[in-house]
């Protein structure tokens, strides 16, 4: 990476990283057993928990699949609920239409 991460990309890896740690913990999973079920090494689990921005999306979707909550990741930009792009959509929406000539403009 040449340009350094915004601040508050860099918090939000690190408290994924965190919470990640404690739910590992809550769960009495240790490190070792959740790098074996995310089919990662020690090392990156201990550079994910520590909120490591070096480490790939990937090693995070498979944390948040071990502990049953790989949704969350599926849910975090849901297009149909995006209401800034509905509206920017809707902005540009036209103001009539027009059926083309020769057509009567029933299906």
């Amino acid at each position: 990476m040449d340009s350094p991460l915004p601040l508050p990309v860099e918090r939000a890896i690190q408290k994924l990283g965190s919470d990640i740690s404690l739910a590992r913990r809550r769960r009495h999973i240790s490190q070792a057993s959740l790098a074996e079920r995310m089919g990662a090494s020690l090392t990156t689990v201990r550079r994910m928990e520590k909120g490591d921005v070096r480490v790939p999306i990937h090693f995070f979707a498979r944390a948040l699949h071990v502990f049953g909550e790989i949704q969350a990741l599926e849910n975090l930009l849901d297009t149909a609920k995006d209401d800034i792009g509905l509206t920017l959509m809707d902005a540009n929406l036209p103001k009539r239409v027009r059926s083309k000539s020769g057509t009567s403009g029933a299906l």
